[in-house]
C-alpha cells in the first residue's frame, strides 16, 4: 500500500476521467491523517476547486459549525470527497467519474482508518455502502463498516436547503456521531 502522501501525489496528476480537463485544482482532502472521525462528501464545488481544499464554501462553513457543535475542530477530523475534481457547473458526478476516483477514496479511508466514517449525502453513501437506497432513508443510522462505524448524513447543502428542519436533523445526526466516537452506539450490520 502506498503512503497517503504518495496517494496525494498520484491524485494531483490523475487523468483518469475528463474532469482533469476542466479542474483548477485537485481537492484531495485535508485534516488529521490519524483522525478517529472522517467525512466523505460528493465532489468539490467552485470554492473548493479554487483553493484545493474540501468544504470551504457555504456548505463547508455549515459542516465546520456542525463539527464544532460536537466539540471538535476541523483540524481534529479528516475531510475528503468521493470525486477529487469539480464537475462543470457543479453538476452531479457521472458514474464514470465516481468509478475513476473510487480507488483513491478507498485508499484514503484505508490510510486514515477512522473509527467513525461519515458520508455526506447520496453519492458517498451509495458508493461506500454499495446500495441504491437514498440518503433520506439511511441518514443517521449507524452501520458496521470495516471494523468501525459508518453514519450517513445529509450533505450540508441539503441541510441548508431544508432550513430550520434540516438543521434539527443534522444536529441529531451529529449527536449520533459524537456518541459513536464515545463507543456507545448500536450499529446495523450491512
Amino acid at each position: 500500500m502506498q503512503s497517503l502522501n504518495s496517494l496525494r501525489t498520484y491524485a494531483l496528476t490523475c487523468r483518469n476521467c475528463s474532469l482533469c480537463e476542466t479542474r483548477t485544482n485537485v481537492v484531495f482532502g485535508s485534516g488529521n491523517p490519524s483522525a478517529d472521525l472522517m467525512f466523505v462528501g460528493e465532489a468539490p464545488g467552485a470554492q473548493e476547486d479554487l483553493t484545493g481544499q474540501p468544504f470551504v464554501g457555504r456548505s463547508g462553513r455549515l459542516l465546520t459549525s456542525l463539527i464544532e457543535g460536537i466539540g471538535l475542530t476541523r483540524d481534529q477530523v479528516y475531510i475528503s470527497n468521493v470525486v477529487k475534481c469539480r464537475p462543470p457547473a457543479n453538476r452531479d458526478p457521472d458514474p464514470s467519474e465516481v468509478e475513476a476516483c473510487a480507488p483513491i477514496i478507498a485508499s484514503q479511508i484505508e490510510h486514515i482508518s477512522p473509527r467513525v466514517l461519515v458520508t455526506l449525502g447520496n453519492f458517498a453513501t451509495k458508493l461506500l455502502l454499495e446500495t441504491k437506497v437514498g440518503i433520506t432513508k439511511l441518514r443517521g443510522s449507524p452501520v458496521a463498516y470495516r471494523g468501525g462505524v459508518l453514519i450517513p448524513v445529509l450533505h450540508p447543502a441539503a441541510v441548508a436547503r431544508r432550513g430550520a428542519a434540516g438543521l434539527v436533523e443534522a444536529r441529531s445526526d451529529f449527536e449520533a456521531i459524537r456518541v459513536a466516537l464515545l463507543g456507545n452506539i448500536s450499529v446495523v450490520q450491512p
